[in-house]
C-alpha cells in the first residue's frame, strides 16, 4: 500500500510544468501493474487529487479503479466520481493518455446502463467526446456510445450535436459502422428519413473486405428507409465493396422480399408478405418501421394518382388506393398536403380534390441562399477530395500496397486515408442531389 501512497504523492509534486507532467507519466506507466493489483483500494485516494490540477494521475487511478471487479456494487459512486472528473479534467493532459480516458469512459457508460439511467450518461459522455477529440471531423470511440445512450435514452434530438458534424478522419472502422448506423436509427425516430437514409447508405457502402453484422442490419432498414422515401430500393452504387455486393441480400432476404411485393402497389399481396415474414420483423426490432411502409403504399398510390389526373373525388381515390371510406382518403390527402408530399385543395362541399403542380420556382431569396450555400459546400468538400487524394496518390505505402501483386484488390485492408477519402465523396454525393433537382427543374424551364 506504501507503492500507492507514494505514487499519489509524485502525482500531487509533479502535475506542474510540461516536463514534470511528462516525467510523472513515465512514472505512472511503470506503475500499472501495481494500480491494478490495487484497484479494489484505490477509492478512497481519489479525493487526496484534485482532478483539474492532477488530471493525469487521476486518470490512471481511475482507469485502474474501473477495472475492479465488484464495480457493479459501487455503481452510483463511480458514475458520480467519473462525471466531475469528466467536468473539471484537462483537456491537455487526457491526450497524453487517451486510451485510459477512452476505457473510463467505456465503463461509465457501461454503468449507466446497468443502472438504467442512460439519460444521466448523455451530458457528461458529450463533453468526454468534445475533450478527446482533436477537431470537430474526426471520430472517436466514444461516439458510437454517446449515441447508444441517446438511443436508450430515447433522447434523440441529444444525438444531433454530434450527428450534424461532417466527420472525415477515422482510426477504426468499426466505430465508423456503428457511428452511421445508431445515427440511422435517430434520424429515423426523429422522422428524417433523408438524413436517416444518407446515415444507413454510408454503412452499406462503407468500404469493406468481409460482410458484417452492423452492415446487414444497416441494410434492412435501408430497404425499409428507402420504401418509405422514395418507394423503391436503388442498387448498389459502383464503389460498393464485393463482399456487399455478393452477399447483402441473401442475408435480408425478406426484405427484399418486402421490396418486390411494395413495387406492385398491391395492398393484398404486400400484408400476405408482412404476415409470412412478421416473426422475422418483430425479432429484429423492425415491426414499426415496416407498418411505416404499409401506411408510405397508400401515399404512394395517391402520388401516382396525381400523374394521371388534375381532379377527382374523394370516393374515387379510396376506391383507387384501397382505402375503407372517402373520410379517410381526405385524412391521407390533407397528411400529404401538410408534409409538401403533394399539392391539392380539397372542396368539402363536393368531396373534389384539384391536384396542382409543385408552387416552388428557385427564385425566392431564401432558396437562393440555400442553393447558394449548397454551392459553397461543394466547392470546400471538392477541395478537400483534391487535397486527400493528392496525399494518397504520394504516400510510399499506399503505393506499395496497391502494386503488390501478391495483393488482391478485394482482400486488402483499406487505410485510413482512403477511409478519408470515401467519407468525403460520400457526402458529396448526398450534397449534390439538392443542387441536380435544381438543376433539372430550371433546365425543363427554358426548353
Amino acid at each position: 500500500m506504501d507503492s500507492v501512497e507514494a505514487l499519489v504523492a509524485h502525482i500531487q509534486g509533479l502535475s506542474g510544468s510540461p516536463a514534470e507532467v511528462a516525467q510523472l507519466h513515465s512514472l505512472l506507466k511503470q506503475s500499472e501493474d501495481t494500480l491494478r493489483s490495487q484497484a479494489a483500494r484505490l477509492a478512497p485516494f481519489l479525493p487526496q487529487l484534485d482532478p483539474s490540477a492532477h488530471t493525469l494521475g487521476y486518470l490512471f487511478l481511475l482507469e485502474a479503479y474501473s477495472s475492479e471487479p465488484n464495480l457493479r456494487e459501487q455503481a452510483d459512486i463511480f458514475v458520480s466520481i467519473v462525471v466531475e472528473f469528466i467536468n473539471s479534467c484537462s483537456t491537455e493532459q487526457i491526450r497524453l493518455a487517451p486510451e485510459k480516458f477512452i476505457s473510463v469512459c467505456k465503463s461509465f457508460k457501461d454503468q449507466v446502463m446497468q443502472l438504467q439511467v442512460p439519460m444521466q450518461g448523455i451530458a457528461p459522455l458529450r463533453m468526454a467526446l468534445r475533450k478527446i477529440q482533436t477537431s470537430s471531423e474526426q471520430l472517436t470511440p466514444l461516439h458510437p456510445d454517446y449515441l447508444t445512450l441517446c438511443l436508450l435514452a430515447k433522447c434523440y434530438k441529444a444525438g444531433l450535436s454530434v450527428l450534424n458534424d461532417d466527420i472525415f478522419e477515422v482510426d477504426q472502422p468499426r466505430d465508423l459502422f456503428l457511428y452511421c448506423y445508431y445515427g440511422g436509427m435517430i434520424n429515423i425516430g426523429l422522422k428524417r428519413f433523408v438524413k436517416a437514409l444518407e446515415c444507413l447508405h454510408n454503412v452499406v457502402t462503407a468500404p469493406m473486405t468481409a460482410l458484417n453484422e452492423t452492415a446487414v442490419e444497416a441494410y434492412k432498414k435501408y430497404i425499409l428507409v428507402s420504401l418509405i422515401l422514395n418507394g423503391q430500393v436503388p442498387s448498389f452504387p459502383k464503389y460498393t465493396s464485393a463482399a456487399a455486393h455478393r452477399n447483402l441480400k441473401s442475408y435480408t432476404q425478406p426484405y427484399v422480399d418486402l421490396a418486390n411485393c411494395y413495387a406492385t402497389g398491391t395492398f393484398s399481396e404486400f400484408e400476405a408478405c408482412i404476415q409470412t415474414h412478421l416473426e422475422k420483423f418483430q425479432s429484429d426490432s423492425n415491426l414499426g418501421l415496416v407498418k411505416q411502409v404499409l401506411s408510405s403504399l397508400y401515399k404512394r398510390n395517391i402520388q401516382r394518382l396525381t400523374q394521371t389526373y388534375l381532379t377527382l373525388s374523394l370516393q374515387d381515390i379510396a376506391n383507387a388506393v384501397q382505402l375503407k371510406t372517402p373520410k379517410e382518403a381526405e385524412m391521407h390527402v390533407l397528411r400529404m398536403i401538410q408534409d409538401g408530399e403533394i399539392f391539392a385543395t380539397i372542396n368539402q362541399k363536393d368531396g373534389m380534390v384539384s391536384f396542382h403542380e409543385d408552387p416552388e420556382q428557385y427564385k425566392t431569396c431564401h432558396m437562393i441562399e440555400h442553393i447558394d450555400s449548397s454551392i459553397q459546400r461543394l466547392m470546400a468538400l471538392s477541395k478537400k477530395l483534391s487535397s486527400l487524394d493528392e496525399h494518397i496518390s504520394c504516400d510510399p505505402a499506399y503505393l506499395a500496397k496497391v502494386s503488390s501483386p501478391t495483393t488482391e484488390s478485394t482482400e486488402r485492408k483499406w487505410s485510413m486515408e482512403e477511409l478519408s477519402l470515401w467519407l468525403v465523396f460520400s457526402v458529396i454525393f448526398y450534397d449534390s442531389c439538392f443542387l441536380n433537382c435544381v438543376s433539372f427543374y430550371l433546365s425543363s424551364q427554358f426548353k
